[in-house]
């Protein structure tokens, strides 16, 4: 079950923002100014700027992942300054996501995951992903949203939910 509540999640959501990065760039394109401005923006001056909601929310996915299974992640120094290097960050993000299975899960929900700030505490598995990594990767991907709409961006919540598995 962890499986399924997260990698289809975080998969999902990093592409959907990835799809939002592409919009973005077209946008600074067709108005003709730099992108690395959009890197840079934030809502308010004390936030973190757009390229850090998006490391975060890729270290969200990858370390949430990591911690849950066990396996490695992959490292990101957090040196991207373009569209391009961000964008390739969430698609080599999502390419270790893909590696995992719900195999990979086994016994996650029960896992004790800590992080060095949480100062010796640690949350269940379960815990940890319906509590911190699953509303973190929002809370970072809707701000990011965000300061892109606010710059402009012609983007609505199809971009951000993506494909809907509708039935009939």
């Amino acid at each position: 079950m962890m499986y399924e509540i997260t990698i289809p999640t975080f998969t999902k959501t990093l592409k959907n923002l990835d799809s939002i990065l592409e919009k973005a760039s077209a946008f600074a394109d067709q108005k003709k100014f730099d992108s690395k401005v959009l890197l840079q923006s934030r809502l308010a001056p004390d936030m973190l700027p757009l390229v850090r909601q998006i490391q975060i929310a890729c270290d969200t996915a990858k370390l949430g992942a990591s911690r849950l299974t066990g396996k490695d992640a992959p490292v990101h120094d957090d040196k991207e300054e373009t569209l391009a290097e961000i964008r390739n960050r969430i698609k080599d993000t999502v390419k270790y996501l893909e590696t995992l299975t719900s195999k990979d899960f086994t016994d996650a929900e029960s896992r004790k995951v800590t992080q060095a700030r949480w100062e010796g505490k640690y949350l269940t598995g379960q815990d940890y992903a319906l509590e911190h990594a699953i509303p973190n990767i929002y809370f970072h991907v809707t701000t990011a949203y965000a300061i892109l709409r606010h710059n402009g961006v012609d983007i609505g919540k199809k971009d951000y939910l993506g494909a809907l598995p509708y039935k009939q």
